[in-house]
């Protein structure tokens, strides 16, 4: 009887994968709850470190170039030129976040924030 017990578990356990493999990603919600190291708690299940954690630029400081326009201080000029801005975008404590999980890995996409 062990035989099929045993074989009864493997069909179900393949059958959990099949569906697994289904789904191309999986949608989770988490909280920052540490920043040095990242750390990010998913559905109260469980803690992601930094090493599981890949970063979007809508939740990173990134530099940009932008336009800008504007008159001196007594109007007797208008300047205009191309500059270099820190956009400071990085997460912090008590974030949330959306997460992707790449399908049968251990790596989770943090696509932005949430509210």
């Amino acid at each position: 009887m062990p035989d099929a017990v045993e074989f009864v578990k493997l069909v179900k356990k393949a059958s959990v994968e099949a569906m697994e493999a289904a789904k191309p990603v999986n949608v989770y919600f988490g909280e920052v709850v540490g920043t040095s190291p990242l750390r990010i708690n998913v559905e109260q299940k469980m803690i992601l470190g930094e090493s599981q954690i890949v970063l979007t630029r809508n939740v990173t400081d990134f530099k940009t170039a932008v336009t800008v326009s504007w008159n001196t201080d007594d109007n007797s000029a208008t300047l205009s030129g191309r500059k270099e801005i820190t956009v400071h975008n990085g997460l912090a404590v008590s974030d949330k976040v959306l997460l992707i999980r790449q399908q049968s890995g251990q790596k989770y996409f943090v696509m932005d924030r949430i509210g």
